[in-house]
């Protein structure tokens, strides 16, 4: 039986060629006169090769002429019948490219491989975020308080506030939760929660984090911020009753990481929880205030915080820590309320407040 002819892209079969020469990349650099970061971009699918390299690679690698020219126009013919076959249009390419930071990190992370050219990547990404073509996703919508937010914001990218609640569910699909969420042994795991405030490692923090949620059915996970994608929290009900809780910050400030925390827990200890419930920064309702409300409670007892107050020495460090020692928490969690209630200016203290090198700008 005769098999089918396998295309290869011409970058994958240039970094096998120069291999099985003993040939690296700096070298071939050398022999065809051009910069490495050339030949990088050739090998990982991002560039073709032109007709006047084409020339060049058939001198270096002892090709009879025209051979690499050959292997271009291919595949270049082989990738225009694979996209109109799969039906990628103008339109879906335009998405793909406005979407560029969250293909970078899916490749960064191995999640999409690079060894190709931009309708093959169409494709892995549909495969991923589970749509026969990207331009369907603004009609994916999942509750009116959503519609309203993207239609209404500049400042939300539907595509990629979608690619990144994806990227949440990939996340966490791994995560080992035996139960089903139990409000009431996350209501008792608070404790546990807040001592990892004083942590001094951020992934060892994250580490317990996890074990701890996992323990109540819920998968826990910090994901990648991107620009377009405004949220600090994803909550998600599965089939089998656990939840996946998924944290976001557009900053590095540890206050503002675990008053986040506590603002998501908040969300489903009040039973906010439906199917997807996607947590914007900007959206101010009743259900939000009550979830502030429980995170700035949780964090400083309300009673303590205003006689704290009342004192006024708010303004003094060291009487920072005594009170913080007593509420339990870090002192940069007190510095921290008290810029976000503006009793202290932004700048005082703000050296205080670590930050988490982990979390992406």
């Amino acid at each position: 039986m005769t098999g089918v002819k396998k295309i290869i892209n011409p970058g994958k079969r240039l970094l096998s060629e120069i291999a099985k020469r003993g040939m690296t990349q700096s070298e071939l650099a050398i022999r065809t006169g051009v910069s490495s970061k050339h030949i990088s971009t050739i090998v990982n699918g991002n560039k073709e090769i032109s007709v006047s390299f084409a020339r060049k690679l058939d001198i270096a690698l002892g090709d009879k002429s025209g051979t690499w020219a050959a292997y271009q126009t291919e595949y270049d013919a082989y990738m225009a019948e694979i996209e109109e076959k799969n039906g990628i249009t103008e339109e879906e390419t335009a998405i793909f490219k406005r979407m560029k930071d969250i293909v970078d990190y899916l490749i960064g992370m191995n999640i999409m491989h690079n060894n190709c050219n931009i309708p093959e990547k169409i494709i892995q990404l549909r495969k991923i975020l589970c749509v026969t073509s990207l331009t369907v996703i603004p009609k994916i919508t999942y509750n009116a308080a959503y519609r309203a937010q993207i239609k209404t914001s500049t400042n939300i990218d539907p595509y990629i506030l979608f690619a990144w609640q994806r990227l949440c569910e990939i996340q966490t699909e791994e995560a080992k939760i035996d139960n089903s969420f139990d409000s009431k042994k996350l209501d008792d795991s608070i404790p546990k929660i807040k001592k990892q405030m004083f942590e001094q490692d951020p992934n060892m923090m994250v580490e317990n984090l996890k074990t701890i949620f996992a323990e109540c059915g819920v998968a826990f996970d910090v994901v990648h911020h991107f620009r377009g994608a405004p949220v600090q929290g994803f909550i998600k009900k599965s089939d089998n009753g656990r939840v996946i809780l998924c944290l976001t910050i557009r900053g590095k400030a540890a206050d503002r990481f675990w008053f986040s925390l506590f603002h998501e827990v908040g969300h489903l200890l009040n039973g906010d929880l439906s199917t997807r419930f996607v947590d914007f920064d900007t959206v101010r309702s009743e259900m939000e205030d009550n979830a502030d409300s429980f995170a700035r409670d949780t964090l400083i007892n309300p009673e303590h915080y205003k006689k704290m107050l009342e004192t006024g020495n708010y303004h003094d460090l060291a009487y920072i820590k005594r009170f913080a020692e007593y509420e339990g928490v870090p002192h940069w969690v007190v510095i921290g309320r008290l810029h976000r209630d503006e009793w202290l200016d932004w700048s005082y203290f703000a050296h205080e407040i670590p930050k988490f090198e982990w979390v992406d700008d």
